[in-house]
């Protein structure tokens, strides 16, 4: 009899649930990491505590992320991949929470990242 493997048991394919996943942790994360400068007003305590509390679901969501991804791809390309989500959701977060306008290095920096995807995804034989 063949053995189940974590595919058989999802509703859908790693190669859709893992960026699914790890896009919703990324959010998470970013308010854990950064949404607490929009209350300077808060003791640190407070601020670390609420953080603490979201990056506990972040991680909720983090790691299904990387055990459903992990065999599809490696761990180096969902290192990467979770990079490139990272800028791509805090750059979202930037304008549209912190009020920060999208400057040219930062758009380098992101093309650079997009070119470590393309490279960790390349066939090595």
């Amino acid at each position: 009899m063949p053995r189940a493997t974590r595919e058989d048991h999802l509703p859908v394919s790693p190669w859709i649930a893992t960026p699914l996943l790890l896009v919703a942790s990324n959010v998470l994360m970013t308010f854990a990491w950064y949404g607490h400068l929009k209350q300077p007003s808060w003791p640190m305590w407070l601020a670390v505590l609420i953080s603490w509390g979201i990056a506990f679901f972040e991680y909720c969501l983090a790691v299904p992320a990387n055990r459903i991804g992990y065999g599809t791809f490696t761990g180096q390309q969902l290192k990467v991949m979770q990079e490139v989500i990272t800028l791509a959701v805090f750059a979202v977060f930037s304008v549209a929470f912190l009020g920060e306008t999208i400057r040219w290095n930062f758009i380098a920096a992101g093309l650079c990242l997009v070119a470590a995807v393309v490279f960790i995804f390349l066939p090595v034989d």
